[in-house]
């Protein structure tokens, strides 16, 4: 890894990336795309019943000046929003008009495996020109969505909302709905952006630490403290500011399919009362939202009730979803803001009285660097002294074997991880709380949600104990961009076997300095409070860097099934397991 950067020079088209072409750019002038995108500004067609025909297809698109193929369903980017009926059954046609084979995954749903939709576990997949019906009962209500799983179609556009209203009547009344779908758009060719993180993993780092800021640092602090800084970093492979893989000047980021100058808009009238259903349908980018002026209540997590909590603020993880409530009482607009957690770009929309008003953009926060909690975890957490590297390097000597590979290793099972070049660092004491935010929400003078505020309404689905564990660590290499389970990739890996109906818990260990968002397929995932104690379910489950989490599983679902994280490229690079219940 490079110690210093050269600090970039003024790139002349920064604001067209960040903000996007202004009104009409997204249309590449195919008829069957004008339509459906003039719909998109107000968010995506929507799809009601139980019988639906959805074609996948592609299209040119223009975000950012620069023509691009998107893949689309029904003409759309997003894909229509699906509105289902708990209770029903649905059937759902999958017409492929691409050259590729294609597929679609129900993200979150309960189904039979072979509808799972993951091509080379639960099903082949969708060959060009061909036809799949995915048929299969709904037996849950809320927020979810879908994506191909096929390739990098869902960073190319293949993904869309659904929605399922409740066989009963819902708990929360609301005037007015609205979904707000995130997404990264790219012009790059996705398998270009893979190449060049395996090539050099921080190629899309714009922020790595420049020799200016050394010399910040020495004036500040003085030449050994800074000197020391730079040699913890340099030998745990990783500096502080690998917060995400790919930023804001490579993507372009998206609130329903619009760019920040298309300004997606939603419509309210004051006193109102407006269900937000947010969904990070994004491939590799964290966001943090918030509406200023407007306080939001949350209500639902990954489709799932929870008891209402008031904040300012929160940080949805990739392929997780959050439903929320906001009550404009005056007859302004309101910035509906969405910025990447590297601070490097942002998504927004807005909330307003009539179309065409717009609210002020906030300035981006100022990107916050790594610290010692996020590299060591819990015993960074029982220091006095501030959380900063320079602080641990005086008083860690040990830090070199704790953070680099050894064959010398506390238990056989964390020396069989420890091995090799997969893993590049292990936390010996991750950290277990569940009440902080993250790094770039700590103390901003905001309130910001944290996974200790979510308490599922009407507690677990199965009361029973878990009568064993599954500790996986989540492990990597960050310089030679190698992702996995307990550092082996899934090529590599046997497939995690639980029985029919046991009670399991599977506990994941974050040995890396990057989130991960971890989604298993077709079960749901109770967390627990660090006590034991149920907190709250969710289908995709976000690991802190050297964080610990568990939660229990009931294997109520026979088949096969992936297991995953759900950033893109980490996935692709062997961050995947599939797992078997029988």
């Amino acid at each position: 890894m490079k110690r210093f950067a050269v600090a970039p020079a003024t790139d002349l088209s920064r604001r067209r990336f960040v903000q996007g072409l202004a009104l009409g750019g997204a249309v590449a002038g195919l008829g069957k795309w004008t339509s459906s995108w003039a719909q998109t500004r107000e968010g995506s067609p929507v799809l009601s019943g139980a019988d639906f025909s959805l074609v996948v297809d592609e299209t040119p698109v223009n975000f950012t000046g620069k023509r691009r193929l998107a893949t689309i369903v029904n003409g759309g980017l997003p894909g229509p929003t699906l509105r289902w009926k708990e209770g029903s059954e649905v059937a759902l046609r999958i017409v492929n008009r691409l050259r590729m084979p294609t597929s679609i995954h129900w993200h979150g749903i309960r189904l039979p495996f072979q509808m799972d939709g993951v091509p080379g576990i639960s099903f082949p997949g969708i060959a060009a020109g061909d036809t799949f019906v995915y048929r299969f009962p709904v037996r849950q209500s809320g927020t979810y969505w879908y994506h191909s799983h096929s390739g990098y179609q869902e960073q190319t556009g293949l993904y869309g909302a659904v929605i399922i209203d409740p066989a009963t009547p819902d708990r929360v009344r609301v005037d007015r709905d609205y979904v707000v779908m995130l997404n990264d758009w790219t012009d790059d060719d996705p398998a270009h952006i893979f190449a060049m993180l395996k090539r050099q993993s921080d190629y899309y780092n714009v922020a790595l630490p420049t020799f200016p800021d050394f010399l910040r640092d020495v004036r500040e602090r003085g030449l050994s403290e800074a000197l020391a800084d730079r040699r913890m970093w340099n030998r745990m492979r990783m500096n502080p500011t690998d917060l995400s893989d790919v930023s804001g000047y490579t993507f372009t980021y998206l609130m329903n399919g619009a760019s920040p100058a298309m300004n997606w808009t939603g419509l309210f009238r004051p006193g109102e009362r407006v269900r937000l259903r947010f969904i990070n349908g994004s491939t590799m980018t964290l966001f943090d939202v918030r509406i200023p002026g407007l306080k939001m209540t949350v209500i639902s997590a990954d489709g799932q009730d929870v008891e209402p909590v008031h904040v300012d603020e929160f940080r949805i993880a990739v392929a997780e979803t959050y439903d929320v409530i906001v009550e404009p009482q005056e007859d302004r607009a309101y910035t509906v803001f969405a910025q990447a957690i590297d601070r490097s770009g942002y998504a927004r929309g807005t909330l307003a009285p009539r179309p065409g008003m717009e609210a002020q953009v906030p300035a981006l926060d100022v990107r916050q660097l790594l610290t010692m909690d996020d590299m060591m975890g819990g015993m960074s957490m029982n220091r006095s002294t501030p959380a900063t590297p320079s602080h641990a390097m005086a008083s860690m000597p040990d830090m070199q074997a704790m953070s680099m590979p050894t064959p010398a290793a506390p238990s056989n099972h964390l020396a069989r991880i420890e091995r090799g070049p997969a893993v590049d660092m292990r936390v010996e004491t991750p950290r277990t709380n569940l009440d902080d935010p993250g790094v770039g929400l700590r103390d901003n003078g905001r309130r910001v949600l944290t996974y200790a505020d979510l308490h599922t309404v009407g507690g677990p689905l199965d009361a029973r104990q878990p009568t064993r564990d599954i500790e996986l660590h989540l492990t990597g290499n960050m310089q030679r961009y190698m992702w996995s389970f307990d550092g082996v990739k899934f090529s590599d890996a046997q497939p995690i076997q639980l029985h029919a109906n046991e009670r399991v818990r599977l506990v994941l260990v974050n040995d890396t300095m990057m989130n991960h968002p971890i989604h298993l397929h077709g079960m749901w995932s109770e967390v627990e409070h660090p006590d034991g104690t149920f907190q709250f379910r969710k289908h995709t489950v976000n690991v802190q860097p050297a964080q610990r989490i568990a939660y229990a599983v009931t294997a109520d679902a026979l088949g096969r099934w992936a297991y995953h994280c759900h950033m893109m490229f980490h996935m692709e690079a062997g961050m995947f397991r599939e797992v078997v219940v029988s």
